[in-house]
């Protein structure tokens, strides 16, 4: 975490002179973004006859604003030459045609509707500092930052910044930095959930739709802008239904195919993708909403993902209208704040510590976990709302809804990713950075992290859905006699999301993770990791950058990644193993061993519905369950007491035969 990795845009950005302050300029040193006011986030009501236009209207301020923060990346030399370069070329422009643009959105409310007050203030944009900056000088920490610190402080300068495919690998300078990561084992556990009381709703619903290995992206967003191609200017996955873009009307999802495993589910689940800063070129590459917008790297195909609908603590919960939108989470939550911040990362075997605005650097032998937890609570009438926020809400930390508004099943929805710590201090080069896709401006900060469901279930399958979750059963495809953690929890306004058990709590049922209780971190190593999966010194730059597992077979359509090492880094497993009932990637179950008995937090329920990447056929090529912490220095600790026993009964036996012959 010591390491600077702010890297000088690779296309005419900023300079190596990057952290050097530019007197005059108008932009701060280290980098800058565009800061807009959120008009969709304001415009909270608008008559139904008005919002194809408006939102064909909202699509192109976004669009307005990835130009210009394009051209204040590619105008490093005229800002250093003209100290109101920025605001003349870039700033006022961008001013006078959001104006216009919400003129256009004045009068088109205006024709059926109220016109909106206030929308004239909304043009102004302003220069933001990017975050990105280095510290100043003696600001240097040796890693391990808090979450929740400055984005510029436990960094030192990287000399090398700029340079081959670290340093960003093609991301243009916008990011990701190594202050937007944290170290998971120095997070406190801190995972709440509200009690379940009268008349909860306990039971559990659990769907199973593969983790896009046919390759289904696109860089639309149907539910915020229908009809416009790259509204949301990055890459988004996509598991289920199989005709979402931004021209899917209510029918086209209707008659679509999906990937789920019951047929009668044919909702849409999306994501933005996760990608490794490694320079490798991608399909949208030189695309709009790919490479041309900050958004460079492979594309890494989910290992896992987990779409369970649970209850409510309070109530019972009533079925949700076919076709209703639920966003949760803010893809512009970078400049607008993290009011509506609602993604968590974390790490198998450390899932009572959840982030929301730093990526988790993960020990050797845990994986990367995104959870999002949905809106649970409905206003009985709308499907969507102008904003796209309004028709649905959180319960309290109670569980309790709004008055007005009513449970209905919530998804929690979890994506798990077999991918390495990143080597900070080199910016990348050992072991890439990794992000989630943005918008431009957004410059791929965690906490922009958000997710996106329409549901499209049959009437029969929803309400079978609700009837298992209000009597306490656990049922849907793949579910079986286990529960999915977090059951019947609710974030809450202001809670931290993708909240599991307590950590005191015993997991109920096995997932990826440990079979023995971890030690605590050992100082000066950084860890031991502490799942029990070998020297888990996550981030150290020390070159293995791997995880020793074989390579899995890459998903259809993806380009090849370089095989991990097989270092034996993980220690070979000798307990017994449980089976999980997982999802292939075809539709079929297989077995998965590993049982998680650390009791850090979360870990995934026997035979709830999950689907997991391809992984080898050859048993020999699988991943090993660790036991200990791996080292000899372990393993001879946990061998000698059983040497000195077996030294002991063989002079039992000696000491009886004399006895007897005497």
């Amino acid at each position: 975490m010591a390491a600077n990795v702010y890297a000088s845009a690779t296309d005419g950005g900023w300079d190596g002179e990057a952290a050097e302050t530019r007197s005059g300029t108008g932009v701060p040193a280290g980098g800058a973004t565009i800061d807009c006011p959120d008009v969709g986030t304001e415009l909270t009501s608008v008559p139904e006859q008005a919002r194809a236009e408006v939102d064909k209207e909202l699509a192109l301020l976004d669009e307005q604003i990835a130009q210009a923060y394009q051209r204040l990346t590619a105008s490093a030399q005229q800002i250093q030459q003209d100290s109101g370069f920025a605001e003349s070329a870039i700033v006022n422009p961008l001013k006078d045609k959001r104006a216009a643009t919400l003129e256009r959105i004045a009068i088109a409310v205006d024709r059926v509707g109220d016109r909106p007050e206030g929308l004239a203030a909304l043009a102004a944009c302003t220069l933001r500092e990017s975050g990105n900056q280095p510290p100043a000088e003696g600001e240097g920490q040796d890693g391990g930052e808090e979450p929740g610190q400055d984005q510029g402080e436990g960094q030192q300068n990287d000399q090398e910044q700029g340079q081959g495919q670290g340093a960003n690998g093609g991301q243009a300078g916008n990011g990701p930095v190594a202050a937007d990561f944290a170290d998971i084992k120095n997070v406190q556990p801190n995972v709440s959930t509200p009690r379940p009381e009268g008349n909860a709703s306990r039971g559990s619903f659990a769907t199973s739709c593969g983790v896009n290995e046919n390759g289904l992206f696109n860089s639309d967003n149907v539910i915020v802008a229908p009809g416009v191609s790259n509204g949301a200017h990055h890459f988004h996955d996509y598991v289920g239904n199989q005709a979402n873009d931004a021209f899917a009307s209510d029918q086209d999802l209707a008659n679509a195919g999906t990937s789920c495993v019951d047929q009668g589910d044919k909702s849409s689940y999306y994501w933005p993708v996760l990608r490794l800063q490694n320079g490798t070129q991608e399909q949208d590459a030189q695309k709009p909403g790919g490479g041309i917008e900050g958004n460079a790297g492979e594309i890494v195909t989910p290992k896992q993902v987990t779409l369970n609908f649970v209850g409510n603590p309070r109530d019972k919960v009533t079925a949700m209208p076919r076709l209703l939108r639920i966003i949760t989470g803010d893809a512009k939550s970078f400049v607008n704040g993290p009011a509506n911040a609602n993604a968590s990362w974390s790490c198998t075997g450390f899932e009572d510590r959840q982030l929301k605005d730093k990526y988790p650097l993960c020990p050797q032998g845990s994986d990367v976990v995104r959870t999002f937890k949905f809106q649970s609570c409905w206003d009985g009438r709308n499907i969507d709302s102008a904003n796209h926020r309004t028709h649905v809400a959180f319960a309290d930390a109670a569980g309790a809804c709004p008055s007005g508004f009513r449970p209905i099943p919530q998804l929690v929805q979890r994506i798990v990713y077999d991918v390495d710590a990143p080597s900070l201090e080199d910016g990348g080069r050992t072991t890439p950075l990794f992000a989630v896709d943005s918008f431009p401006e957004q410059l791929h900060k965690p906490v922009t992290d958000h997710g996106d469901f329409i549901n499209v279930f049959d009437e029969g399958l929803m309400k079978e859905m609700v009837d298992c979750i209000n009597s306490g059963r656990t049922c849907g495809a793949g579910a079986g006699q286990g529960e999915e953690p977090g059951q019947g929890e609710e974030p809450g306004q202001g809670e931290e999301p993708g909240q599991g058990e307590e950590p005191s709590q015993t997991p109920e049922a096995p997932q990826e993770q440990p079979t023995a209780t971890p030690d605590a971190p050992q100082d000066g190593d950084g860890g031991k990791g502490e799942d029990g999966k070998g020297d888990g010194d996550a981030g150290n730059g020390d070159g293995d950058g791997g995880k020793g597992e074989a390579a899995e077979p890459p998903a259809a359509g993806k380009p090849t990644a370089a095989p991990k090492p097989t270092d034996g880094s993980k220690a070979p497993g000798t307990a017994a193993p449980e089976v999980l009932a997982t999802s292939s990637p075809d539709g079929g179950t297989g077995e998965k061993n590993g049982a998680d008995t650390d009791g850090l937090g979360e870990s995934q329920a026997v035979g709830t519905a999950t689907s997991a990447a391809p992984t080898p056929s050859d048993p020999s090529l699988t991943e090993p369950q660790a036991v200990g912490q791996g080292g000899l220095a372990d393993t001879g600790a946990q061998l000698w007491p059983a040497a000195a026993g077996a030294v002991l009964v063989l002079a039992g036996f000696v000491v009886l035969r004399r006895v007897r012959r005497g």
